[in-house]
């Protein structure tokens, strides 16, 4: 018999979603899984004052498919200019969730990113005073240091030095990659978590290079070694509030990606949830999917855990390859072509207060 999980309603605490036509054609697969999500701002031009994420959340609320109460949760991007007043005020409006920390140059579209933390160091201690959490994507940007190291050398140099500086901040280390940022998080101090993708904990570094190069497995932070996508797994299915589901779903069109210069991100958002809970499935932990996914990232940002319910059966289905534009792009579905194991039956009820 087919096994069959009903948990909360969970949330994804990691995604981008776009703008405009790639905006339309996206988020419906985010929505249709999950209550609410930390939506990215690393728009062209990013998403920097609290107008421009009013804006922003009103162009996806209106892309939304009829009948949904998905719930955006929007950030500010972070940048030496950012004014300390206006985060606050966004903040206090209900329109500002989190302010995002990208080393300049670490990803796609950061090259507006702080260039030293003492020039956001305002910005950053009235963060700490208001309780505006800190979300970080955690590498450095250092040409001379390995792209495989490049997570670990942030923690010592930019992570740990910046949580003991503002110990009432609250930091999400985004999207870890390592046992190092395991090891961190579990150990740090209390208001430091880290999302975990699904990508990150189904493959390693070898699927990039497997009989030639795999544009379609290069993500950044970049998937590493064997033994840290064991750590990832041990991590998510441990059971440690610290951890929770953040997809980093990132979608770029089919020509961005297999460009001689490709873009980074995977769009899993149309199979995320099934992948996690094939990885929990695996690891015989299918009892702590809904803490993972539902309890803790409303925990860590001090948010009322959903009211409705998703239920997952353990059943086979095909995944259609792409996701086309109105254009006539194509953007490729992670697993797209496969056959997955796991399939959403029903999902009931509406979603906490934001």
């Amino acid at each position: 018999m087919a096994e069959t999980i009903t948990i909360r309603r969970p949330d994804d605490w990691h995604v981008h979603l776009r703008d405009d036509a790639m905006l339309a054609a996206v988020l419906p697969y985010t929505a249709e899984q999950f209550a609410r999500a930390i939506i990215m701002p690393n728009l062209v031009p990013p998403v920097t004052t609290s107008a421009a994420a009013e804006g922003y959340r009103a162009r996806i609320l209106a892309a939304l498919p009829a009948g949904s109460d998905f719930t955006p949760l929007m950030t500010l991007y972070l940048t030496d200019d950012t004014d300390p007043a206006d985060v606050l005020e966004g903040h206090r409006r209900g329109l500002v969730t989190a302010v995002k920390l990208y080393p300049q140059h670490a990803t796609t579209n950061s090259h507006f990113g702080v260039t030293d933390l003492a020039k956001v160091d305002r910005v950053l201690a009235a963060m700490e005073r208001a309780g505006v959490p800190l979300l970080v994507h955690g590498e450095v940007t250092d040409a001379a240091v390995d792209i495989f190291d490049r997570e670990a050398v942030f923690i010592e140099r930019v992570l740990d030095p910046l949580v003991r500086r503002y110990p009432g901040l609250k930091v999400t280390l985004e999207h870890v990659t390592t046992e190092e940022g395991v090891a961190y998080v579990t150990e740090a101090r209390e208001g430091v978590g880290a999302t975990i993708t699904p990508h990150h904990m189904i493959f390693n570094r070898n699927a990039i290079f497997a009989g030639g190069i795999r544009p379609h497995y290069y993500c950044l932070p970049v998937a590493k070694r064997e033994k840290h996508r064991l750590a990832l797994r041990r991590a998510a299915t441990s059971g440690n509030p610290r951890f929770f589901l953040g997809t980093d779903t990132a979608p770029h069109t089919r020509r961005a990606k297999e460009a001689a210069c490709g873009c980074a991100g995977l769009f899993v958002a149309p199979v995320a949830l099934a992948c996690y809970a094939q990885v929990f499935k695996e690891e015989g932990a299918l009892d702590k999917l809904e803490a993972f996914a539902s309890l803790n990232g409303p925990r860590h940002y001090g948010l009322p855990p959903n009211e409705g319910t998703v239920t997952l059966v353990e059943r086979s289905r095909f995944v259609a390859e792409d996701v086309h534009l109105p254009s006539g792009d194509a953007v490729h579905v992670f697993r797209g072509g496969e056959e997955i194991s796991w399939t959403i039956e029903t999902a009931a009820g509406a979603s906490a207060a934001a």
